[in-house]
């Protein structure tokens, strides 16, 4: 019996992160390298964010990840007339040579993060190499595939989380003492520092540490579909058998878990309130936004848990009825699934009382700043859902038993900002 065959037949395959030619802006060609980033494109407030990061500089690469126009092939064309002139003109560079690169994110209240951005080979779920924790939206997939095929680039890298604390952990590390290629500070706080990393040995380190270890999609679930559609719609081998992705170490980098809030349009909240009295306990709160969230993390220790605003005023919903609970929601998950306050929000509170597609972007919108989902439920007449953040542990925990949780159920950060690196695909 040929043992070495047999074993290598039967070897486990993790995470294959490979080194790409990093396209970037040319400092001397924009006004600066914070001008022209943007937060993903999920996380922009349509339309003041766009237009605020418009205005911020004429190369601001939410002209890319958020094309302006009526329809979706005007706004991939657009995108991609964009692109083509960024690069004739040289705002946009291809790096020389092939490189990972070590990403850091650093705020003055102490968050520290550093990853590595490469291509990761894009793998299906039953894989269990790349674990997806949500569901996701086809017509978002549709939107994002399209914006890529018509590009044929990865305009912003997705992110990843796994625990290896390993020999490309140490790579990052010694990396990361370096002068770095590029350093700025964001209008959030953040600053940022980008190095390559193009050494044959500690490419080969990073490799082979990354081979024993699976990763969890923190943000990106939407691109991640969208890279291993664009994967099965060409014949392999293929630049599209690799997506662009930040892989960051948690044992040593533990990512901030942030909610995402959820905004009802056209339902007033005294109608919504209305609707659901006879099933949940509903408290108006005298507080401000701050105080309010600190009665949602109290409450949210007991059970299920919401703040509605749009009014003026925030409220507080929360014991909802168990038989109802018992009715709406599905048993055929385990507990922990069962009892999310997205599972209860959605299987109960849009499908069953509140008769809300989850969906349809005409009736919902979900937005990760707490404010401004206030802010525009207030001017609109329409009613915020504010939700409570999910704990990793539990989030991880379902994601390897390979159940999803509902769809815009968590939110990791911080997130990698976009316009620092971008991969083309026929560079």
């Amino acid at each position: 019996m040929n043992t070495a065959g047999h074993s290598e037949a039967t070897a486990p395959r993790g995470l294959e992160l490979t080194p790409f030619r990093g396209l970037r802006y040319d400092p001397d060609r924009v006004g600066s390298l914070a001008a022209v980033t943007s937060p993903p494109y999920d996380v922009v407030v349509r339309p003041d964010g766009v237009h605020h990061l418009q205005d911020a500089d004429p190369h601001n690469i939410v002209r890319l990840i958020l094309p302006q126009a009526g329809t979706v092939g005007a706004r991939t064309e657009q995108a991609a007339d964009t692109l083509r002139r960024w690069l004739s003109e040289g705002v946009l560079t291809a790096d020389p040579e092939p490189a990972l690169y070590v990403y850091e994110q650093r705020h003055s209240d102490g968050m520290l993060q550093r990853g590595l951005i490469g291509t990761l080979r894009v793998s299906d779920p039953a894989e269990g190499i790349v674990l997806p924790h949500e569901d996701v939206m086809p017509h978002v997939v549709a939107d994002r595939a399209a914006l890529m095929r018509a590009t044929s680039a990865n305009l912003e890298p997705l992110l990843l989380t796994y625990h290896g604390n390993g020999s490309a952990a140490e790579v990052v590390e010694r990396t990361a003492r370096r002068p770095p290629l590029l350093a700025t500070l964001t209008e959030d706080g953040y600053h940022h520092r980008l190095w390559s990393v193009t050494d044959p040995d500690d490419l080969s380190r990073v490799q082979s540490d990354l081979a024993h270890h699976q990763a969890l999609i923190a943000d990106g679930h939407h691109r991640w579909a969208t890279y291993r559609r664009l994967r099965a719609e060409h014949a392999s081998p293929s630049p599209w058998d690799l997506g662009l992705v930040l892989l960051v170490d948690t044992s040593r980098y533990p990512l901030r878990v942030r909610a995402i809030h959820r905004l009802l349009h056209g339902l007033p909240v005294a109608d919504a309130l209305a609707a659901i009295r006879d099933h949940f306990r509903v408290r108006s709160l005298g507080l401000p936004l701050p105080g309010a969230l600190e009665a949602l993390a109290d409450a949210a220790c007991e059970g299920n848990a919401f703040l509605l605003a749009g009014d003026g005023a925030f409220h507080l919903v929360d014991r909802p009825d168990p038989d109802l609970l018992a009715r709406t929601v599905p048993t055929d998950r385990p507990a922990a699934w069962r009892t999310l306050d997205a599972t209860v929000l959605h299987a109960t509170l849009l499908d069953h009382v509140w008769r809300i597609p989850e969906d349809d972007p005409a009736r919902i919108a979900y937005i990760h700043d707490t404010a401004a989902t206030v802010r525009k439920a207030e001017r609109h007449g329409s009613t915020a859902v504010l939700m409570h953040p999910v704990r990793e542990a539990v989030v991880r925990d379902l994601a390897r038993q390979g159940v999803t949780m509902p769809r815009k159920s968590t939110s990791f950060g911080p997130k990698p900002a976009s316009g620092l690196v971008l991969r083309a695909l026929d560079i």
